[in-house]
């Protein structure tokens, strides 16, 4: 720290008066603090600190001024001057009365002075800094940087969506610098129709397509209207070889100070699709008409479009071509009911899982079934399709409610799940059973399973006590001593 080379010669005539001018004026807050640490005089250079009513600090202890976490800063302070250490600035918080802390920067410098018995005491010359307009300044960087990282966390997720929907459209894609017409980026669309050559340094798309320079519908011309004019224009085009025709279009875009063209390319040889895709298309409908489960298309009404070999035998018709054209309902569970029923959830949700029913065959065989659906509504064709899954082996394996008991609906939620996959009469009657075997439940815990008492508390003779018993399955079935 730079000090006056000669501070008695300099300022050795001042008074106290000048001093404490001086003090005053040299920060926007002055203390002086007593060896006990305590606020013996106190000055302000800022007229808004004084308004604000902190001239109250005066006659008490310093470290009482300020927050809980500043504490221990003002004690290095008072304890670095007394040692003759060289001031050091430390940022320090009073609490306020009304909003935010108050930050000031603190340095200390003590003073010796004598008392009047002649004995020396120290006293301590705090000047504080009003750090207000810094930190201001600081919470408008920090907003500032909030505001740019949420900017580029908006760009990334734009980016990724950019992205994901490059990769994954079905159409080919390219970027081309308009300029030269050098590749910049394609799609694993445009890769399969172009091959690994248009990973090659100096490929040209204009190159791949077959050109003749007395037609302006050439793709070298559309790329060279395109740039001129700015406006979107597409071409047909036949690529080298004759591998196909072509949809060429073009548009124009810039970013930043370079200038691109975005070119897409669709086939018009009977198929929008890819190779790859085409072979991807063709071993799922290999898959789903080879598949052990029923699957159909319908339209909107229920009409059946087109089904796999398992619909025609659980049907029993001879070929699909019987069943097409007849709506879905001549075989489906309760006529009238069921398939009304899956239409109109398939409209309200999209999809239908588990629906339980059963397909009534040509020739009278019943199979008990689930359905799965789902509506698709985009497209030329709006349609429906199902899934029909036979579960009569599994059924078969369960046991049946005439027989052993079978695992009954618990709650009210389980009971309303059951609407529209059991008939009524059938949810009636497992309430019925539900509540009954409850209720002979809780008697038996009550009378701590004395099955006399429990019969009599449900008003039933010990013998019809003991068939519901058998029939529910509940405790052991060998009567106890005396109840015989």
């Amino acid at each position: 720290m730079r000090q006056f080379e000669s501070p008695a010669r300099s300022l050795g005539d001042l008074s106290a008066d000048v001093a404490s001018k001086l003090i005053a004026a040299s920060s926007d807050v002055a203390l002086i603090v007593d060896d006990q640490g305590v606020i013996r005089d106190l000055a302000f250079g800022s007229d808004e600190l004084l308004r604000e009513g902190y001239y109250e600090w005066l006659g008490r202890p310093w470290a009482d001024t300020v927050t809980i976490e500043s504490r221990p800063k003002v004690e290095a302070l008072l304890r670095e001057a007394r040692a003759n250490a060289a001031p050091r600035w430390r940022h320090i918080n009073h609490p306020s009365l009304e909003g935010p802390d108050l930050p000031l920067s603190y340095a200390a410098v003590t003073v010796p002075q004598k008392s009047g018995r002649g004995k020396a005491t120290l006293r301590s010359v705090v000047f504080g800094r009003d750090l207000r307009a810094n930190a201001a300044l600081q919470q408008r960087l920090i907003g500032a940087q909030q505001v740019m990282e949420r900017d580029y966390w908006r760009l990334r997720h734009m980016e990724t969506r950019y992205r994901s929907l490059f990769q994954m459209t079905s159409e080919a894609v390219l970027i081309l610098d308009a300029a030269t017409g050098r590749l910049e980026e394609l799609n694993p669309a445009a890769s399969s129709i172009f091959g690994p050559e248009a990973a090659r340094p100096n490929w040209l798309l204009a190159d791949t397509f077959e050109t003749n320079p007395a037609l302006e519908s050439n793709v070298p011309a559309l790329f060279s209207r395109v740039s001129a004019t700015g406006q979107s224009e597409s071409v047909t085009a036949t690529l080298m070889g004759g591998r196909g025709t072509m949809r060429v279009s073009a548009s124009l875009f810039r970013q930043e100070k370079t200038v691109n063209l975005l070119v897409r390319v669709s086939p018009l040889d009977g198929s929008k699709q890819t190779p790859a895709e085409s072979d991807a298309q063709s071993a799922l409908l290999k898959l789903i008409e080879t598949a052990p489960d029923a699957f159909v298309v319908t339209d909107l009404e229920g009409s059946i479009l087109t089904a796999n070999r398992a619909f025609v035998d659980l049907a029993q018709v001879a070929t699909e071509a019987q069943a097409r054209g007849e709506s879905l309902e001549r075989w489906l569970g309760r006529t009238g009911v069921d398939l009304n029923v899956l239409i109109t959830n398939l409209r309200q949700r999209g999809a239908v899982r588990l629906f339980a029913t059963v397909m009534r065959g040509q020739y009278g065989a019943q199979t008990e079934v689930e359905i799965s659906g789902v509506a698709v509504s985009e497209g030329e064709q709006p349609c429906l399709g199902f899934t029909i899954r036979d579960v009569s082996r599994r059924l078969l394996g369960e046991v049946r409610a005439t027989g052993a008991a079978r695992e009954m609906p618990r709650s009210v939620g389980q009971m309303t799940e059951l609407v529209g996959r059991v008939p009524l009469k059938d949810i009636v009657s497992d309430t019925t059973d539900l509540i009954e075997q409850l209720c002979i439940e809780a008697a038996l815990e009550l009378t701590r399973d004395n099955r006399a008492s429990a019969a009599e508390m449900l008003g039933l003779s010990r013998q019809s006590l003991y068939v519901k018993l058998r029939r529910f399955g509940i405790g052991d079935l060998t009567p106890a001593p005396g109840e015989e």
